[in-house]
């Protein structure tokens, strides 16, 4: 069972920028109502994708220099990262089939064998 992985400002380099696998980003709030209504649609992701798609999340208040340094404004913000670059922002509340439809456009853009390595 996949679950999103918890990004500090220590782990974000290891875990983001270093990742061969895409990973998705949720930028949220505990405070933020439309972040507590994504939260579920965020788990579902990670373990409708596990082995393709990391999923993780930022917590703003933690963390505000990363909201900072990727001009995070309003959460939730979701961000999709490729190889250590951002390739797609979603910014506020998305369905589900939404989202998904948006990372899997994103991830069938991409070499076979990045995807791939994905699995391992």
């Amino acid at each position: 069972m996949a679950t999103p992985v918890h990004i500090t400002a220590q782990n974000f380099e290891v875990e983001i920028t270093r990742s061969t696998t895409p990973v998705l980003v949720d930028f949220w709030a505990a405070w933020c109502a439309p972040c507590r209504l994504v939260a579920p649609v965020v788990e579902a992701l990670a373990q409708d994708n596990a082995g393709t798609l990391k999923v993780a999340k930022v917590d703003v208040d933690e963390a505000p220099e990363l909201a900072e340094r990727y001009n995070v404004q309003s959460i939730p913000t979701l961000a999709l990262f490729v190889q250590g670059q951002l390739v797609k922002w979603i910014v506020g509340y998305v369905p589900k089939p939404e989202l998904q439809r948006q990372i899997d456009a994103v991830l069938r853009t991409l070499p076979k064998r990045t995807v791939a390595s994905a699995n391992v």
